[in-house]
């Protein structure tokens, strides 16, 4: 691995545990780094300002620096330009929390959110932060078109459990998603989140593949009271609308992920 590709498993190590941020020992932990390695390259990364040390704490965080070139590089989807105002009327109908989502590798990321006001309910959700495909509503709308070999290279994979309700066994999941294929929408039950139920749909470009998926999450108490068909009705039509407006303009976005890389713990 090159010292460039060192550089990105830390940096990925650290966001990825942006909360409480990545001591020295548990960088080395996830990425599997020589110790003189990781020492560099994190000194580096601070003083270049991609990293924030906490000399308090003794951990390291992604910085604002880092934000600000996510937000520039977000700012320049023309994917999220057409899906925006959709994502918009979405959330305004319904009153959920709404979000459009990417397959990136063997992950997903938002790259969207509008929030709820109604249920005083905090989403670990934000723009940039990536999700598990296996156990969420975007996450199964994203891979259910996939080809046989791409879906199979995700299925092989330990399928963690997040919930009493996560989907862990391979041949179980591919049922669902093939259900999901049938249905055009595909539904999180519990199943990263307790109490949290989320309806999703795939967003085609006009290449008929799968850009995007959208989504909208509740409680589980709405969908106990009242079912999931507003729900399904309302993410499956807006999600067919922005599908329609790429198709339209008959041209491929441009690129929203990049190729799959190295997962870190």
């Amino acid at each position: 691995m090159s010292a460039l590709g060192n550089a990105f498993d830390i940096i990925e190590a650290v966001v990825d545990r942006q909360h409480s941020g990545l001591a020295f020992a548990e960088v080395i932990a996830a990425t599997g780094l020589p110790k003189a390695t990781a020492h560099r390259l994190l000194k580096e990364l601070t003083l270049r300002g991609m990293l924030v040390f906490d000399p308090e704490t003794r951990r390291y965080r992604g910085s604002l620096k880092l934000a600000m070139i996510g937000a520039n590089v977000m700012g320049g989807f023309d994917l999220r330009d057409h899906a925006h105002p959709h994502l918009r009327a979405m959330q305004e109908e319904l009153g959920h929390t709404c979000h459009l989502g990417i397959l990136d590798g063997h992950e997903g990321v938002y790259v969207d959110k509008l929030e709820s006001r109604d249920y005083g309910i905090k989403l670990f959700s934000a723009v940039g932060k990536r999700f598990p495909l296996h156990c969420t509503g975007m996450g199964k709308a994203l891979i259910a078109h996939l080809g046989a070999d791409e879906l199979g290279a995700i299925l092989v994979e330990p399928l963690a459990a997040h919930t009493d309700h996560t989907i862990t066994d391979p041949e179980q999941l591919n049922a669902e998603l093939r259900h999901v294929r049938d249905c055009g929408y595909a539904v999180d039950r519990e199943e990263i989140t307790r109490g949290i139920v989320c309806v999703a749909a795939p967003v085609f470009g006009s290449d008929g593949q799968v850009v995007a998926a959208m989504s909208a999450t509740f409680p589980a108490y709405v969908s106990a009271e009242h079912g999931l068909d507003r729900e399904i009705e309302s993410v499956r039509r807006h999600a067919a609308a922005v599908s329609g407006d790429l198709g339209r303009h008959g041209r491929p976005l441009r690129p929203i992920a990049e190729p799959a890389r190295k997962r870190v713990s």
